[in-house]
């Protein structure tokens, strides 16, 4: 496997800089008072996908260089994939190999532990994707995909949600309805599918169906504080050990309880685009934020699978 060290990595041996003071009082189980966002690493250009490892580490992409990324359980910084065609979402398998949203290669790909990359999907109805943004694995190994085509936003143009059942070459369409789908997660009983919309507030949820297919969709949440006339930002996803969701947006990490209701916003120094739990302990929250990695020490603890 090529693995190239990151040159700036000497930077990360240094103590994190604190950049963003939460509110006084924290969020009640999820953040304490007083904490505050640190800067991990700069010099990238558009950080996004984190995903934790089983060892602590953690993958993160940058997706306009066309590069992967793993943050060592030792804090090192190393090149693990170039080439990725405009790699978004990352997702962890079972087996240790990593999944990636390809935007520009229109297709889910599979690295290998070996550094073999091979295709998993790339096709719906023989109808190429459009630009994959972001996916996660379920407890059967099959994978859910957001693919709202490239930015600029083509008015009537479709947007996509799809499910790979294990095994599968071509996933089935879950929902097109969505202005523009980007973050997803399940909840930790795998019962409830969630995905958000980057253009407006509202987050949308799902029942799974035993073959993956999703009924009943309804509103999880509506997003808080959006700019009159502005989109929502809303992003990448992450959920805690308890079930809250943390959804990054134009204002924030966004925190909603299990029920959708909301408890507070994470701020952080550049606008996020996503967000995971890592560490040994899980207790870690990586946020991808435009040039930059950042984390904070959190109450709350990630959730027991594998992955986000």
């Amino acid at each position: 496997m090529k693995t190239t060290i990151f040159a700036a990595v000497a930077a990360l041996l240094l103590p994190a800089a604190p950049l963003h003071a939460q509110a006084p009082a924290g969020i009640p189980g999820v953040l304490a008072p007083g904490v505050e966002t640190e800067l991990v690493q700069e010099g990238f250009v558009f950080t996004e996908g984190p995903v934790g490892t089983a060892d602590g580490g953690l993958y993160f992409s940058d997706i306009r260089p066309n590069k992967i990324y793993r943050l060592d359980p030792d804090g090192k910084i190393v090149l693990v994939r170039e080439q990725t065609n405009g790699a978004n979402g990352l997702a962890v398998t079972k087996d240790g190999d990593l999944l990636a949203a390809e935007g520009d290669g229109k297709r889910v790909s599979k690295r290998s532990r070996d550094g073999t990359v091979t295709t998993v999907t790339d096709s719906a109805d023989g109808k190429p994707f459009l630009s994959p943004n972001d996916l996660i694995i379920d407890s059967k190994g099959g994978i859910y995909i957001t693919d709202p085509g490239p930015r600029p936003v083509v008015p009537g143009r479709p947007t996509y949600v799809y499910y790979l059942p294990a095994g599968a070459k071509q996933p089935i369409v879950i929902d097109d309805k969505i202005g523009r789908p980007n973050g997803l997660t399940l909840t930790n009983d795998g019962k409830t599918l969630i995905v958000d919309d980057t253009i407006g507030p509202i987050v949308f949820a799902y029942d799974v169906q035993g073959d993956g297919s999703v009924t009943g969709k309804r509103t999880f949440a509506q997003l808080r504080d959006i700019p009159e006339g502005k989109e929502s930002g809303a992003d990448g996803l992450a959920l805690d050990r308890d079930g809250r969701v943390y959804i990054t947006t134009v204002t924030g990490v966004q925190v909603l309880d299990a029920k959708g209701q909301y408890l507070g916003t994470i701020k952080v120094a550049r606008q996020p685009a996503n967000v995971a739990f890592a560490g040994p302990d899980k207790r870690m929250l990586y946020i991808t934020a435009r040039e930059g990695l950042y984390r904070v020490k959190m109450l709350s603890q990630g959730p027991d699978r594998v992955g986000k």
